[in-house]
């Protein structure tokens, strides 16, 4: 049975990275304070919208570890976990800055990670 349940995970895991292959997308938010920052929590929650409006599945569950500095050319790493516990990394990449309005390009992974056993 382990072989079984190893082809079920690897077919799991590749549909869920062809999924978000397709996923090169971009976004943008308006912030409110005097320093453009999106905060974690608004910057997965931003990340997950766009991600299942852009793959047409249900919102998938993002964490994003630090804010976004609103300044072009700043980077941050994502994760997105699947269902089985298996987890696909996300860059987003600052693009421009308009006055308190941060826009920014979202690219998934092209290959996930296995869940911890």
């Amino acid at each position: 049975m382990p072989i079984a349940r190893l082809t079920t995970v690897a077919w799991s895991l590749s549909a869920v990275a062809v999924g978000m292959l397709l996923v090169g997308c971009s976004a943008s938010v308006s912030v409110g304070n005097s320093e453009p920052k999106l905060s974690s929590d608004k910057l997965a929650t931003t990340v997950s919208e766009k991600l299942a409006g852009t793959t047409g599945r249900p919102k998938p569950d993002i964490t994003c570890p630090e804010d976004l500095v609103g300044k072009v050319g700043t980077t941050t790493r994502c994760t997105l976990t699947a269902k089985d516990g298996s987890t696909l990394g996300v860059s987003v990449k600052v693009t421009s800055v308009d006055g308190k309005q941060i826009n920014f390009d979202i690219k998934a992974d092209d290959t996930a990670s296995p869940a911890p056993n």
